[in-house]
């Protein structure tokens, strides 16, 4: 039942983002039977070094004393996250061959991550972009910083333009003030090593990366039963293409653009996790945390 009224196509009906977040988010972590600890941050407690930009809060000055060497102290159960999503409203992302366009299933992805980040009490924020960053929410965990995320995510609307993703990621490099996770949500229809590149001066500084991938279904397997004429959405050029190409010859390029987008991302330590819009957004959740469980 739960899996059912977590398909994207229902979760459209849903007129408020914030319901749509808390709904996958509980539908969620009731699939997993556990504890909603399991989230973005370490569940055991630890010693770490001190690196420059790591609060001097967390501390433990009682070993400084003893070795004038300072150590980070991790509680079980400490959330102190920064988790930064960039959603991506190029006009790619206006595509859809059934109820939820990508666009949408995006803002639900976005609102769903930063809702799961905000119960672990984490500090969030938020880059909308397309060929340049369009709304920018600055990561915090005060008071009503998800709500002021929902509020840009809904705002978020497809426009006529291409994308850019040096803007974002350069962006995101002058701006975060200290380690944490950067989440991408994109349909990635650039180069892949371009992509991997742009990202490669926030994971040097320790971020962890994480590529969130959606696809229409018909993106990822086309099903033309005759000669068709293609338009994309972001040039306006045009292509011709019959049911044999789209069986053999746009297969091979798509499988390859996704195979060579993931090898690159996991060879550079990012995580990656392709996500077609007819997927319920709990599933896409579970693999996902279940990746970063098996990391921490």
């Amino acid at each position: 039942m739960t899996q059912r009224f977590l398909n994207p196509e229902v979760l459209a009906s849903i007129s408020s983002l914030d319901l749509v977040a808390k709904t996958v988010v509980e539908g969620f972590i009731s699939g997993l039977h556990r504890s909603p600890d399991f989230g973005f941050s370490q569940e055991f407690a630890e010693y770490r070094a001190y690196n420059p930009g790591d609060d001097l809060r967390h501390i433990d000055w009682n070993v400084y004393a003893r070795s004038e060497k300072m150590y980070l102290k991790r509680y079980q159960g400490e959330t102190n996250t920064l988790v930064t999503l960039l959603l991506d409203k190029s006009a790619s992302m206006k595509y859809g061959s059934h109820a939820t366009h990508k666009l949408d299933y995006a803002r639900y992805l976005t609102a769903s991550l930063a809702y799961l980040a905000s119960t672990q009490r984490d500090a969030i924020g938020l880059v909308v972009f397309d060929d340049d960053v369009r709304d920018y929410v600055h990561p915090s965990g005060r008071q009503g910083q998800l709500l002021r995320v929902l509020h840009a995510i809904g705002n978020a609307e497809s426009g006529g333009v291409r994308t850019d993703f040096g803007k974002p990621f350069a962006h995101c490099a002058q701006f975060l003030s200290r380690r944490g996770l950067v989440v991408i949500i994109s349909d990635f229809y650039e180069e892949p090593q371009k992509i991997i590149e742009g990202l490669a001066p926030l994971a040097s500084r320790g971020n962890e990366v994480a590529l969130f991938h959606v696809l229409d279904p018909e993106e990822i397997a086309p099903k033309f039963g005759e000669a068709s004429l293609l338009i994309d959405m972001e040039t306006q050029e045009t292509l011709e293409v019959t049911p044999e190409y789209a069986r053999e010859e746009y297969l091979t390029k798509i499988n390859s653009h996704i195979a060579l987008l993931k090898s690159k991302a996991q060879g550079s330590n990012m995580d990656y996790c392709l996500m077609s819009t007819s997927k319920p957004l709990d599933a896409g959740l579970r693999e996902y945390l279940a990746m970063r469980k098996g990391r921490l």
